[in-house]
């Protein structure tokens, strides 16, 4: 059996490394580092995969988030809702603008922001709402809109963990999440379905003043050199990182494809056990794309289990265990415990196994009998 890993890049890069090669070589050739073809290339490919009018690469998915909120001008005071179980770069961009974050529970059964929980947080202040498509899982982004709309609110999109997937509206009808909202941002950090050899990131809008604003904040707020329209930062995709995504997005639904059914094996294989609630998705579907594959475990000791896949050589992670709400970076007398009940509750629960697009059938087996020896 190949060693398991959380990721496994190596596996992933030996079977495209030919392609890979050859596109970073292009780079080097023609020593055309920053903002090279390759990355109008890929801006361009990237734009017809998602469906959406404008795609502005930048340096990585934090900076991505970042300067989405200054291309909307918000101003320092602002009140901006989030999700309290996510990454902390979510409300750390937040914060660096000075803006007030206002962070919401999540749902039990999707893990995404609470539309309820939005609803409830929603004040004069309120000036933006950041859903987080969590592990690979698509918000809902029909209902997140349509509160937007009745309160003159912009919706930005966090799609780091998500490049892929489709919300479904209630009609039927399907669009790629990152081109819903008024803006979003990704970040095609190694790990991510859609990743690079380094950091990189991207923004995407339908709004056409939005993206001639958001290229020049990129780029130290130049449209014309040394002409500075607007406060800007330095935040540009370099080339080399664009050849390797070149290579890897026309695979991204592949890749997805495979991770889908990594989760399907996982979750036969914990079907009905009392202590496992397994990720619920369609097959078939695509709402779902598992940059993580994240269960809770109920009744039962969850360090406990991590302990024991550890001494198994299973590799295995706790996304989040700690909320945001608790950080210490955002302690806020305006947060109490009972606002957050799933996420308190989710920080003792979840725990994430091996997901790639290298999982055999093999360390599936060894992985999923290791989790079930524990109960046994």
């Amino acid at each position: 059996m190949k060693k398991l890993q959380m990721v496994d890049l190596k596996s992933q890069y030996d079977r495209i490394k030919d392609t890979v090669n050859a596109s970073i070589q292009e780079v080097l050739d023609t020593t055309t580092y920053i903002n090279g073809p390759q990355v109008q290339h890929f801006q361009k490919a990237l734009e017809d995969y998602l469906d959406v009018k404008h795609v502005i690469p930048c340096a990585n998915g934090t900076d991505a988030l970042q300067i989405a909120m200054m291309g909307l001008g918000l101003k320092p005071g602002d009140e901006v809702i989030t999700a309290d179980f996510t990454f902390a770069a979510t409300v750390e961009v937040i914060a660096l603008l000075q803006l007030t974050p206002v962070l919401v529970d999540v749902e039990m059964d999707t893990m995404n922001i609470s539309i309820e929980a939005i609803k409830k947080a929603i004040t004069p202040n309120t000036k933006a709402i950041v859903p987080v498509h969590l592990f690979g899982r698509a918000a809902n982004m029909e209902a997140i809109m349509q509160l937007a709309l009745e309160h003159d609110l912009y919706v930005i999109e966090d799609n780091a963990q998500a490049i892929g997937a489709n919300f479904t509206y209630s009609d039927g009808t399907k669009k790629k999440v990152g081109a819903i909202g008024h803006v979003a941002s990704t970040s095609f950090f190694p790990s991510k379905n859609l990743g690079c050899y380094g950091d990189g990131g991207a923004i995407f809008t339908n709004d056409d003043a939005l993206a001639h604003t958001l290229r020049g904040i990129v780029n130290h707020g130049m449209y014309v050199r040394y002409h500075h329209d607007v406060v800007g930062v330095n935040s540009r995709l370099d080339s080399v990182q664009a050849a390797v995504l070149n290579a890897k997005l026309p695979l991204l639904n592949d890749y997805n494809t495979a991770r889908k059914a990594a989760a399907a094996k996982y979750n036969a294989a914990f079907a009905n056990h009392k202590n496992i609630v397994t990720p619920a998705f369609d097959l078939e579907g695509d709402d779902h794309v598992f940059h993580q594959y994240t269960l809770r475990i109920v009744g039962a000791d969850r360090n406990a289990l991590m302990e024991h896949l550890q001494r198994k050589g299973v590799p295995c992670a706790i996304y989040y265990p700690i909320p945001l709400h608790s950080q210490k970076a955002y302690l806020d007398a305006r947060y109490r415990e009972e606002d957050f009940p799933v996420t308190n509750q989710l920080v003792n629960e979840v725990l994430s196994l091996a997901m790639h697009t290298e999982l055999d059938d093999e360390q599936i087996q060894y992985i999923t009998n290791s989790v079930l020896e524990f109960f046994n």
